[in-house]
């Protein structure tokens, strides 16, 4: 079975949705939720996931933070922006586009 963590283009697209449905999140809890909505046909690493974010960060898409944890060390906790919401609906519309040519590839008699 391939690897799951190889959508390595659709990633950013991935964290921006989750991050808009479900809020300010740490690093962790995103990798879980795309596991866990996926049904765990997904599975993100960390060596994966952490250079996204902080390539978005640096984009603009997203913001970060430090906050306290109610146990243990501080979390960085990831927001989206407003840009990031604009760059989540061209992400969207490319992976639509994409998905739906794949699929017309696949169907073909």
């Amino acid at each position: 079975m391939p690897r799951t963590d190889t959508l390595q283009g659709a990633l950013a697209l991935l964290a921006l949705k989750i991050l808009s449905r479900r809020g300010p999140l740490h690093g962790y809890a995103i990798m879980s939720a795309i596991q866990e909505i996926s049904a765990d046909a997904l599975r993100v690493e960390e060596g994966s996931l952490y250079p996204a974010l902080h390539r978005m960060e640096e984009c603009g898409w997203i913001q970060a933070e430090w906050v306290a944890a109610e146990a243990g060390p501080r979390k960085r906790v990831y927001k989206l922006t407003a840009a990031g919401k604009k760059q989540l609906a061209a992400e969207e519309g490319r992976w639509l586009a994409v998905a739906g040519g794949i699929q017309r590839v696949l169907r073909m008699a």
